[in-house]
């Protein structure tokens, strides 16, 4: 019987040990909407740390929303990880997040969180106006400072911004206007705008890199991302915001609904919450404000910390947007740019 005990005993360890080694071969995927070059530091950092196979994979807001309504009874990432937080808003509404509250909660102040625990702030950033200063120059043109300005005819052809139909970026601009506006004045402002469109792109991201390569004179963006591309060499940056007010975003991080590895999603999300992992961003460039309260930002958020920020309501976004986005496709006869 002793005999019989130990075999079975040995028999248990060795069945946990198999276990446990194919969790740790299960490659774990989570769909980024931060900037590439943060997304892959977070993978290589998280492999690393646990030695979970962990891939990533880089989109737009509304390319994420796109992809976890496909991909509803078949989940392919376990966590979505970056962008603003209204389309996690919406993402939640439609059944597509799983509630988790991570171990560093506590260290998260209450208005950068969901209520119902679908989502969590990792990064808050805020929307404004960047330029090329020597293209101004050359044209003759000054840095608007202002939402009224830019609907001044000499910026015809001279304005680029993502489409809010992919870019979270450019869905935070059509909120922050009718939160300003009421929805009827800021759709008459947007289609008055589109006239002085040279070009939507399908990132967020992309009017900062493209005015810091002189392809445009003015984009409208998030200012960090302006930031990022200033120091890495695009030196004819300059940056506003828009003295009238303006929207931000508050970056988030969220478990997904039918994840084929949650577990392992939970220890990033617990992960990427923590003090340290939150400082790595700015590491790459990421020039955020921080969610971790104990987490040190970098000092060229410092730099925005007198921007007029608007009360901006999350929750109302994040429920209008599908209604919203329509109607910006609707008044200016435009449509989100393909892959």
């Amino acid at each position: 019987m002793k005999i019989k005990s130990l075999l079975v005993g040995a028999l248990s360890v060795f069945l946990m040990s198999c276990g446990g080694a194919k969790e740790a071969d299960k490659t774990f995927t989570f769909y980024a909407g931060l900037q590439d070059d943060h997304a892959a530091l977070i993978a290589k950092e998280f492999q690393e740390k646990t030695g979970i196979k962990t891939d990533y994979v880089r989109m737009s807001s509304g390319e994420v929303l796109a992809r976890l309504k496909a991909e509803k009874n078949n989940m392919t990432a376990s966590v979505w990880y970056g962008g603003p937080a209204d389309a996690f808003v919406t993402a939640g509404s439609e059944g597509l997040l799983e509630p988790y509250v991570s171990t560093e909660d506590k260290n998260i102040p209450e208005d950068l969180k969901s209520p119902k625990d679908y989502w969590t702030g990792i990064y808050i950033g805020y929307l404004g106006f960047v330029g090329n200063e020597k293209m101004l120059k050359e044209k003759g043109l000054v840095m608007p400072t202002s939402w009224k300005e830019l609907l001044d005819p000499k910026y015809k052809n001279e304005i680029v911004v993502a489409h809010p139909g992919s870019s979270g970026t450019a869905y935070t601009m059509v909120a922050t206007l009718v939160q300003m506006m009421g929805e009827e004045k800021a759709m008459e402002y947007l289609k008055s705008l589109n006239e002085n469109i040279r070009q939507y792109t399908k990132s967020g991201t992309a009017p900062g890199r493209m005015t810091g390569q002189g392809e445009a004179t003015i984009g409208i963006t998030f200012l960090h991302d302006a930031i990022k591309y200033k120091k890495e060499g695009y030196s004819d940056i300059i940056i506003s915001s828009p003295k009238e007010g303006t929207g931000y975003e508050i970056g988030a991080v969220a478990l997904l609904k039918n994840a084929p590895n949650p577990e392992a999603g939970k220890k990033f999300i617990n992960w990427v919450l923590t003090k340290e992992v939150e400082e790595l961003g700015e590491t790459v460039g990421s020039y955020q404000f921080l969610s971790n309260k104990n987490a040190i930002p970098p000092k060229e958020a410092l730099e925005l910390k007198d921007t007029k920020l608007i009360n901006y309501d999350f929750d109302w976004a994040g429920k209008n947007r599908v209604r919203l986005v329509e109607e910006f496709t609707t008044e200016t006869n435009t449509s989100a740019p393909k892959k």
